[in-house]
């Protein structure tokens, strides 16, 4: 699922030589079924994807996605959307492989739009994508023309769908690990770009993850960073007690101002937030591809500014920044 050996080979040499050495450990550690009691099924799904021949391969477009080479009967297709929605809930998308469209539950795309005319640009860049997902972000940044990318995500059900579609792309200079950031070895100044989006919030300690991607980055490499935020000044800061939009694992909500600060105070240069916007229910919502409670559910049914805990409805900002 993982090559883990040609993983080694293109960082033999070079900065991420010494995490190479631990990749087989973490890899096997992240999908052993003692974490996950799903994992059979989700490999078994795997392996059923039918062979088709790919033509194009699409990195640029919302849809990230394979054309057929050829006619593709509708037999193989139908096993092909059979298998992918034994690998549901899908989140991070949307995709399309050989006509079949999946619909995920978050519009990933429109958060590339918010962001993309912001960053450096990517070209030739190693880049590091923490909290992926299956990948989608990874693919856009690959299609605008990273020369690696390199994403961690500790579900294993978003790894193998990660697989799923590299299955079909094939793209070596893109892989998905099944680890979380806490495994990533200290100071590897190795990257030119870190995208951390939808991570902060759940992080214990939100300095401790800023100070990670600060050291994972060459000096100069830029951090990209999309979180929840509250409105209010440089002194505003939610800390929900119990859940935040039935969320768990929320621990803290700055102002976007606030979280300029914790930048700056760690050394990091020109924090700035290029976008600030509410969440709706059109960029993240159920689908047939997830069809369990989304962000609709989550909110006051009478007052949609607020989640159903009585906390303000989810706000994101991207900040931009880069390392000392």
């Amino acid at each position: 699922m993982i090559d883990i050996q040609g993983i080694q080979q293109r960082w033999a040499d070079g900065p991420l030589e010494p995490w190479g050495m631990l990749l087989p450990e973490q890899v096997e550690a992240g999908l052993s079924v003692l974490r996950h009691g799903d994992i059979p099924r989700w490999e078994k799904a795997l392996d059923s994807l039918p062979d088709i021949p790919v033509g194009d391969t699409d990195l640029t477009s919302a849809s990230v996605g394979v054309r057929a080479s050829q006619a593709i009967d509708n037999a193989t297709l139908s096993v092909l959307e059979t298998t992918l929605r034994g690998l549901c809930p899908w989140r991070k998308g949307p995709y399309e492989l050989f006509g079949v469209a999946i619909d995920t539950e978050w519009h990933s795309d429109w958060k590339w739009d918010r962001l993309s005319q912001h960053i450096e640009p990517l070209e030739n860049r190693r880049v590091l994508d923490v909290g992926c997902g299956n990948g989608y972000h990874c693919w856009r940044i690959r299609g605008a023309g990273a020369s690696e990318v390199i994403g961690i995500d500790p579900s294993p059900l978003f790894v193998i769908q990660f697989a799923a579609l590299q299955r079909y792309i094939q793209d070596p200079a893109v892989c998905v690990l099944p680890i979380g950031i806490e495994k990533l070895p200290p100071k590897l100044h190795a990257f030119d770009t870190a995208f951390s989006m939808g991570v902060l919030y759940h992080r214990r300690s939100p300095m401790e993850h800023l100070m990670t991607l600060r050291d994972s980055l060459r000096s100069g490499g830029q951090l990209v960073l999309e979180t929840l935020v509250i409105e209010g000044d440089e002194q505003q800061c939610l800390v929900p007690q119990g859940r935040y939009a039935r969320m768990g694992n929320v621990w803290f909500i700055p102002s976007a101002a606030m979280l300029i600060l914790w930048l700056a105070k760690l050394g990091w240069k020109n924090p700035r937030v290029v976008d600030e916007s509410v969440t709706t229910t059109d960029e993240q919502r159920a689908t047939e591809w997830m069809s369990y409670q989304s962000l609709e559910n989550f909110l006051d049914p009478d007052d949609q500014t607020k989640t159903l805990e009585g906390y303000p409805a989810p706000r994101r900002a991207i900040v931009i920044a880069e390392a000392p």
